[in-house]
């Protein structure tokens, strides 16, 4: 598979393991599982710089993409934990906001 089929895969993905399957990474369920949701905000806002300035350099992109999901993993392993203030301000009259409401496309992070 070449790298533009890959990231076109990358882009169909939406769960926290998807991502670490897709990468052949292994991860602690438990943890992935209790902080999915702070980890799929984190790793969507670490990634769009990547995905903004590596666009046309696929394999450098999947290369920052998995690298990013490690250096988020590892900060999560190793006990980082987001304040009440952030979590809370994720949600907008109940909703999620930013990054957390969109979904991945091709070129973009997502829709925000």
């Amino acid at each position: 598979m070449n790298s533009k089929e890959q990231l076109n895969d990358f882009y169909k993905l939406s769960d926290a393991e998807d991502y670490f399957d897709f990468f052949k990474l292994e991860y602690d369920e438990k943890l992935v599982n209790v902080k999915r949701f702070h980890i799929l905000r984190e790793y969507g806002n670490l990634i769009k710089t990547g995905l903004e300035n590596l666009k046309d350099q696929e394999d450098k992109l999947l290369d920052f993409l998995k690298f990013s999901l490690l250096q988020v993993y590892g900060n999560f392993k190793n006990g980082y934990a987001p304040s009440a203030a952030e979590v809370w301000n994720m949600f907008k009259d109940g909703k999620a906001t930013g990054c957390l409401g969109c979904i991945p496309s091709p070129g973009n992070s997502c829709g925000c």
